[in-house]
C-alpha cells in the first residue's frame, strides 16, 4: 500500500511543481521584457532573444531542481503522512522558486543600472 501512496504523491507533486514553474516564469519574463528593452536601448530583437535565453535557463534550472527533489523518502503509511511530505516538498520548492525569482530580478535591475551608467558615459563623451 505504501508504493501506491507514493505514486499518488508523485502524481500530485509533479503537476503542482510544473504549474508553479510555468506561472512564475510567464509572470517574470512577460514583465522582464520591459527591463530588457531598457537595458538594450530599445533594440527589440536583442531584448527578446536575451529574455528568451533567461527564460529557457529558468525553466531548465527549476524543472531540474523539481525533479531532483522528487523522491519521497518518508515511510508513507497513511494519507496524513503523505500530505505532510507533500507540503514540505511543495513548500521547499516554492521557496526555491521565490529565491530564483528575486535572483532574476536582481540581474534585471543590475543590467538596467549598468545600461544607465553606460548611457551617462556616452553623454559625457559626446559633451567633450
Amino acid at each position: 500500500m505504501e508504493t501506491t501512496k507514493i505514486l499518488v504523491g508523485y502524481a500530485i507533486y509533479l503537476p503542482i511543481a510544473l504549474f508553479l514553474t510555468y506561472y512564475v516564469s510567464k509572470t517574470l519574463f512577460a514583465n522582464g521584457k520591459i527591463y530588457m528593452l531598457d537595458i538594450f536601448r530599445g533594440r527589440e530583437e536583442i531584448a527578446d532573444a536575451t529574455n528568451k535565453l533567461f527564460e529557457t535557463g529558468f525553466y531548465l534550472l527549476n524543472l531540474g531542481f523539481a525533479l531532483m527533489i522528487l523522491r519521497i523518502t518518508e515511510d508513507i503509511n497513511n494519507y496524513q503522512t503523505l500530505i505532510e511530505a507533500l507540503s514540505y516538498k511543495i513548500g521547499s520548492f516554492s521557496i526555491y522558486l521565490g529565491l530564483m525569482l528575486f535572483l532574476n530580478l536582481y540581474f534585471f535591475f543590475r543590467g538596467k543600472r549598468k545600461a544607465r551608467e553606460a548611457q551617462q558615459e556616452d553623454r559625457l563623451v559626446l559633451k567633450i
